[in-house]
């Protein structure tokens, strides 16, 4: 495909440059940013600032302002020119010279102290564009010498160079290009590449440099054009491979650049442009007399001996619709990309968005998904424009069309995939997938509702797992067009959610309600009726709550009750009244003894109403059971352990009640011996559990039970009372007894007997009775005894020898003297002394004998010492 890439552009004319001097020759040039420098054959440096202007029909030209000239002062022709605009120098090459020149004087750089800015006997050199040095003050350079086989690389800075590393090679270079490590070398019979760190080389093909000009340029990281013999541009990467097809260029060629992606080479008459991407020649200019090119930073710049030209890309956009035309999608991509140093910045991201949204639609249609996806990702398309395109699924209430011009030329989805149903399948799961990408990105700005809509669409369509997800978290889904939708696949729990979301708590409720009473079958959701229960129990609105509470109850009171049980604590959520909530609950028994249990066990409400009720249901239970025919003695003894848990825990209850309830049950003696305890009616609890149960483990629990939050005098004289009735009952069965309460008596003495008086037990024992029963107690009882008896002597030493220490404290402060005078006053009345006896305090404060009779029922602890004249007596 032939096209007109380029167009040259004079920017120095002949006379601009040379004025009346006719015999003045441009030999090398450097472009940085708009600065232009050319070297000159009468060792000139010429600077000039280039403007670009555009005319009213968008033709380009460049205008050129001469801000200055320097002469060098070697009478050789400048070889080279490099900038090194970090340091603000320019490199310069001439008479096998190297040498630094500030860019904007063109001064020469003198030679820094200690170091050199100067390197002789050099051929040629290039600055490495791909620094392996992080300091930005600092340019690598290498260096061709013309006396030895040797590279050189050296470290340019403002005003000297410093020799790093040298290798050699085995001919003579006379060309050559740097890229990191790898230099790419012209010797003098073949190319090769060199790594010039490790030493490591490779070598790529002969070429004679005396038969032609050698040419090595960097054109892209660790890559590089080289000319070939038989007028080929070879391409070559760091490892000496080369990856792109070369391109037929002329055998005269004298220089080449790289404007991607094209590729530029100048011969004696022309200049030929051929692509990278298919190796075509593209365009032909006629050009004599040329013997420089370059490129500087995507700009080709040419030069004759006398002019200079610029070779600008003309607009790409009818190459691109022309590429895009025949689906290659990824050459009008990198065409697009090529040119974004050409195109104004806002025009390029408008051209460049719409070629990728084009770019994505072609490769929608031949079904490549991801690199659409990635298109229309880069290139921030309406994702309606996607959605558009399959039937129904753009909400009715849209106010979207198409952009014009169309970005496609699919009329909809089915026109896309001509009936085959795999197609429109696979492109149902793309947009699918690309949606739920993009729903929270700024791509579904400002058409969230449209994005959302179809995505349930399409969720109910293909049953897919994510519909939940969707409808439970934010969304902008529109009821009126979701609605049948959803009821057309039978997505009714989906359903539910969009009206919940959409503040329809009432119509959520009736549609799921529905499907647990089977009147809609949608198995979506497992435990649909457990969900509902949570879904009261977490709404704010009371009266759903009072409407369909009773439903979940009549399905099932054990988990119904748990909307009033399992309610969280939350500001934004309206407490229940307790008792609205008891008398609701009133024709739901079971669920009344459950809401009652967490009012009282797990919230810990501290009122008797709620304590009796809870007592009386669970004794209601009780009874009921105990009446049923068979009896599942199982249930009975589970229903009854909770009962006594209660009576034991339980502070509040009205016992009088419960007993009034118990007086004529002879089944349930436990729970009324646990209600007279709760009356401290010990003796009748006891005689119940020793007499009429004869359950004497149970006994002696209620004991503990009973003295639990009491003291240890407390807790003897329930087990004394224990023992008596042992005791006593023991009398009364003397004659026909078999010893039970004798061994129960003795049992309880030997397992408590620390609890126990053991004198007052002794004389409560019956006299027959035989040591060896109680020779487990009577030992415990002495080792008790004993023990208190050790105790004490420690206490009473203890106490000795703290007063030992308080006496040897006393003397001490007794054997110090005590100063008083009639000028000093007495610390409790404040009167001066005048009698010899006064009465020490603590401290050493001296005060009146008959100030501290006065005080001695306060009880001070006082010292007394005689009065003694001192020298401060006047």
């Amino acid at each position: 495909m032939s096209v007109k890439a380029f167009e040259l552009v004079p920017a120095v004319e002949r006379d601009l440059l040379m004025g009346d001097k006719a015999r003045i020759n441009i030999e090398c040039i450097e472009c940085c940013g708009k600065h232009l420098y050319l070297g000159t054959n009468d060792c000139f440096i010429h600077h000039f600032l280039l403007d670009e202007v555009t005319s009213s029909k968008g033709k380009l030209s460049y205008s050129a302002q001469k801000l200055l000239h320097k002469y060098l002062g070697l009478k050789k022709p400048v070889a080279e020119l490099h900038a090194a605009s970090a340091l603000e120098r320019l490199i310069v090459l001439c008479d096998a010279i190297v040498f630094l020149v500030d860019m904007v004087t063109l001064e020469t750089v003198p030679s820094a102290a200690g170091g050199g800015a100067k390197i002789r006997g050099v051929t040629a050199f290039c600055i490495n564009e791909n620094p392996v040095n992080g300091d930005p003050f600092c340019v690598e350079m290498c260096v061709l010498s013309s006396k030895r086989r040797t590279v050189q690389i050296y470290m340019v800075y403002e005003d000297r160079v410093q020799l790093v590393k040298e290798v050699n090679t085995p001919e003579q270079p006379c060309a050559v290009s740097l890229d990191g490590y790898f230099l790419c070398l012209a010797l003098a019979t073949q190319y090769m590449i060199l790594n010039y760190n490790t030493g490591a080389s490779q070598d790529l093909f002969p070429y004679s440099s005396e038969e032609r000009r050698p040419i090595v340029k960097r054109i892209g990281r660790e890559e590089f054009l080289l000319a070939a013999p038989g007028g080929l541009g070879m391409f070559a990467n760091a490892e000496g491979v080369s990856q792109r097809a070369p391109v037929n260029w002329s055998e005269s060629i004298i220089g080449a650049a790289v404007c991607f992606p094209y590729v530029v080479a100048l011969d004696d008459s022309f200049i030929t442009i051929h692509s990278m991407l298919d190796q075509q020649l593209k365009q032909t200019l006629s050009f004599r007399d040329g013997h420089i090119l370059q490129d500087f930073e995507g700009k080709v710049i040419l030069a004759s001996s006398k002019a200079v030209y610029v070779l600008v890309p003309l607009p790409l956009e009818r190459q691109i619709q022309d590429l895009l035309a025949s689906h290659r999608v990824e050459e009008a991509l990198i065409l697009t990309e090529g040119a974004q140093r050409n195109i104004p910045k806002d025009k390029f991201q408008i051209l460049h968005k719409r070629i990728l949204q084009q770019a994505g639609f072609i490769q929608f249609g031949q079904l490549q998904f991801l690199e659409a996806k990635e298109h229309f990702r880069k290139g921030q398309l309406d994702v309606r424009e996607l959605i558009s395109l399959y039937p129904l699924l753009l909400p009715a209430s849209s106010s979207f069309t198409r952009c014009h011009p169309p970005l496609h030329e699919f009329a909809d989805l089915n026109h896309l995939a001509q009936g085959d149903q795999e197609k429109v399948l696979r492109c149902k799961r793309f947009l699918i997938s690309y949606l739920g990408e993009v729903r929270s990105t700024e791509v579904a700005n400002g058409c969230r509702e449209d994005v959302d809509t179809a995505l349930l669409k399409l969720y109910a369509e293909q049953d897919h797992e994510s519909l939940l997800d969707l409808l439970a978290s934010d969304n902008s889904c529109l009821l009126a067009d979701s609605v049948p939708w959803l009821e057309k696949y039978h997505k009714y729990f989906a359903l539910g959610l969009l009206y919940h979301y959409n503040g329809q708590d009432s119509a959520a409720l009736q549609m799921w309600i529905r499907v647990v009473d089977g009147e809609l079958q949608d198995s979506t959701r497992s435990g649909l009726y457990e969900y509902i229960v949570d879904f009261l129990c977490s709404s704010s609105d009371l009266d759903i709550i009072w409407k369909y509470a009773d439903w979940a109850l009549r399905k099932n009171p054990t988990t119904g009750v748990h909307i009033f049980t399992k309610r969280p604590n939350s500001k934004h959520l309206s407490e229940l009244n307790p008792d609205d909530v008891i008398t609701y609950l009133e024709k739901h028994n079971q669920a009344l003894l459950l809401y009652l249990e967490h009012l009282v066990l797990e919230r810990k409400t501290q009122k008797e109403k709620f304590h009796t009720h809870l007592a009386v249901l669970h004794l209601e239970k009780v009874l009921c059971l105990m009446s049923e025919s068979p009896k599942d003695e199982e249930q009975i003894t589970r229903a009854r352990e909770r009962l006594q848990a209660l009576l034991r825990e339980s502070h509040l209850y009205n016992v009088q009640v419960l007993l009034g309830k118990l007086e004529n049950c002879e089944q349930l003696l436990l729970e009324r011996a646990t209600l007279h305890g709760k009356l401290d009616e010990h003796d009748k609890a006891l005689h119940i559990l020793v007499h009429k149960l004869r359950d004497f483990p149970s006994a002696e629990a209620f004991c503990i039970w009973a003295s639990s939050s009491r003291d240890s005098a407390y807790r003897q004289q329930l087990f004394h009372l224990l023992l008596e009735v042992y005791l006593k009952g023991n009398q009364k069965e003397a004659g026909g007894s078999n010893g039970d309460l004798e061994m129960a008596a003795v049992d309880l003495l030997n397992r408590h007997g620390e609890v126990f008086d053991a004198v007052q037990v002794l004389r409560m024992l019956p006299e027959g009775w035989s040591l060896q029963l109680l020779r487990p107690f009577l030992g415990r009882a002495v080792r008790a005894s004993m023990h208190a008896c050790h105790t004490s002597q420690i206490a009473l030493g203890l106490s000795y020898s703290e007063n030992l220490q308080l006496l040897h404290d006393r003397l001490k402060e007794r054997k110090k003297p005590i100063f008083v005078s009639t000028k000093k006053g007495c610390h409790l009345c404040h009167n001066t002394f005048s009698e010899p006896d006064v009465v020490c305090l603590p401290g050493g404060v001296p005060v009146h004998k008959h100030c501290v009779a006065q005080r001695r029922a306060g009880g001070v602890s006082l010292t007394f010492s005689s009065w003694r004249p001192s020298p401060e007596r006047s």
